[in-house]
């Protein structure tokens, strides 16, 4: 950075980014892969923020709740990629306007 610091200001206002960003991708996209992606872009975003509240103000709480958001994150993935792979085997498409009814 040009002979600035970076501040808590800085680390929010890129939160916030990911944070729009992932939302447009759940929003705007059809594809269920990528809805997927998303999610998982907003709770980046969320974890960043944070993170860097905690280290700004000297607190260790955030960051054990970061582990706990990473852990079912980790989770929500596994499981949603194995109901998106069985629905894709069926189906034969990941487009969410194709699975508007769960039955098949």
């Amino acid at each position: 950075m040009m002979g600035g610091e970076i501040t808590l200001g800085h680390y929010l206002a890129l939160s916030g980014v990911l944070f729009l960003l992932g939302l447009a991708g759940v929003v705007l996209r059809r594809s269920l892969l990528i809805v997927m992606m998303s999610l998982e872009l907003l709770l980046n975003a969320a974890n960043l923020a944070l993170v860097a509240v905690g280290r700004f103000q000297g607190l260790p709480d955030p960051q054990v709740a970061v582990f706990f958001v990473i852990t079912v994150a980790a989770a929500e993935a596994a499981l949603g990629l194995a109901i998106l792979v069985a629905i894709f085997r069926i189906k034969k498409t990941t487009d969410a306007d194709q699975m508007a009814t769960l039955r098949f």
